[in-house]
């Protein structure tokens, strides 16, 4: 609205028209700015480095004792949720393989015994990393647990989810791209301190970012072990592959890629029959969770083709009703950062999203946040010329989380205008939850770091697209 329909007359205008002009002028200085697609957001966070920190930091602190057990670790170990595998590091002596586990208020303790192994990265030798899976627990059980020997062992606990159904409620926690920096840690800590509290983290890949230092400093895969041990020692966070996990360097002679990651972040992709640790399914609660590759071979007759090819169909939405994807490279992206490199494997891959209605896609990679609409883009073959994404009920939400605040900073730069399939983005780090209520409905909340809690910056009632697909889009408010 223009300035001069409320200046109608310069001489009779009174204090109050002018007090109007500057409170409209006000809230549309200050509104989401809305774009040829959906929301971008017209928050600013204020530009400055990202920067890591330093390595005498006390989140990095080595636990007190003779070759303490230090960055302890869990993650799912089976299909169901019946085992956990258990990850730490020694760093003078290999010291026990052994995991001491029991029940809450149980005095029956029990054993599982693990494997131990080395790793040479250029000029620097790991410590002695040990895995031990537990295997036959108790669904919805509190458990704890303990690594190392006499005055340096360490104890602590985590809790089974309860037996996969499709009315059982869950909650997931999600970060991306997460690094070591001070932003690093500041989402770490808002996402412990959400009232929302996240009983597992799907991590969308991305962790140490130890191949930007010289070298790929492998000492900065420690202190990233260290540092999340906080979260991750209780609550299985569940591992997606990202290119900073490649650490792929002819140039100072390692050409196996993947090297560091692979050795210190196991995945139980042996029990949903997967050929590789970086593509695999598990179930947890109310949900299937299928984690891709974005970075392993995915084109037809691949060994990953032919898994997810065979994965989809064994999804049986009454026992699970909630499918979720996990990649690290975005199909849908309308920053200028990492533009369109999820395309190939969208060609791929995309319309089977369709056929068997994942409900959601979470991806990292970009440093920043947006959320899409339900949308596809699988009418094209060539002849026809339709290559535009349309909106599509059948078709998945798309979030990229890449904001978790390493040091390489925020994707700034945005495509203008913003596309019909982006539904809200803006360009601050963060977390987000992903709250399963029941067969039919989720809740989505995005919290920039910014914000206190439990305020949000982005949120969105989600409908199952097996139980309740209707058309979930306008129930988003941002």
């Amino acid at each position: 609205m223009g300035l001069a329909l409320f200046l109608r007359s310069s001489q009779s205008a009174s204090v109050f028209d002018v007090f109007s002009v500057f409170l409209v002028l006000g809230l549309i200085l200050n509104s989401p700015v809305l774009c040829h697609g959906g929301v971008t957001s017209s928050f600013v966070r204020k530009v400055e480095k990202t920067v890591d920190m330093p390595l005498d930091s006390d989140v990095f602190a080595v636990p007190s004792g003779y070759n303490a057990p230090q960055q302890v670790h869990i993650t799912q170990g089976d299909v169901e949720g019946k085992a956990v595998i258990v990850s730490w590091t020694t760093m003078k002596k290999p010291g026990s393989n052994k995991v001491l586990y029991w029940k809450e208020l149980s005095k029956e303790k029990m054993e599982a015994n693990g494997n131990i192994a080395k790793y040479k990265f250029y000029d620097y030798t790991s410590g002695y990393i040990h895995h031990c899976t537990i295997e036959h627990l108790e669904h919805d059980t509190k458990y704890y647990y303990e690594v190392g020997v006499g005055k340096s062992s360490r104890t602590f606990w985590f809790i089974t989810p309860p037996q996969t159904g499709p009315d059982v409620p869950y909650t997931f926690g999600l970060i991306g791209d997460l690094g070591q920096s001070y932003d690093s840690n500041t989402t770490l800590t808002h996402y412990e301190e959400n009232p929302l509290k996240g009983q597992t983290v799907l991590f969308v890949g991305d962790l140490s970012y130890a191949d930007n230092y010289p070298n790929h400093d492998n000492t900065r895969w420690d202190t990233w072990g260290r540092f999340v041990e906080r979260s991750v020692a209780y609550h299985p966070w569940i591992w997606t592959a990202g290119n900073h996990e490649i650490d792929f360097a002819p140039e100072i002679g390692e050409t196996e890629p993947f090297k560091p990651f692979s050795h210190r972040y196991p995945t139980p992709y042996k029990a949903s029959n997967s050929t590789s640790p970086f593509w695999y399914s598990i179930k947890r609660g109310p949900a299937y969770i299928i984690v891709l590759a974005s970075y392993s071979a995915y084109g037809k007759y691949t060994p990953q083709y032919k898994w997810l090819q065979k994965e989809f169909p064994k999804v049986n939405r009454s026992e699970t009703p909630w499918l979720i994807v996990l990649m690290h490279a975005p199909w849908y992206n309308s920053y200028n950062y990492h533009y369109m490199e999820g395309e190939t494997m969208r060609v791929m891959y995309e319309p089977w999203f369709v056929q068997y209605k994942v409900d959601v896609v979470f991806a990292g990679h970009v440093h920043a946040y947006e959320r899409s609409k339900r949308v596809s883009n699988i009418a094209y073959t060539i002849v026809n010329g339709i290559c535009k994404p349309v909106e599509d009920l059948s078709a998945p939400v798309y979030v990229t989380i890449g904001d978790g605040g390493n040091q390489e900073g925020l994707a700034t730069n945005m495509t203008e205008p913003q596309p019909d399939y982006s539904a809200f983005r803006e360009a601050s780090f963060g977390h987000a939850v992903f709250d399963i209520k029941n067969r039919t409905h989720a809740y989505y909340a995005w919290h920039r770091n910014q914000d206190g809690y439990p305020v949000e910056a982005d949120n969105m009632w989600f409908f199952n697209r097996i139980w309740y697909p209707m058309d979930d889009s306008a129930r988003a408010s941002s």
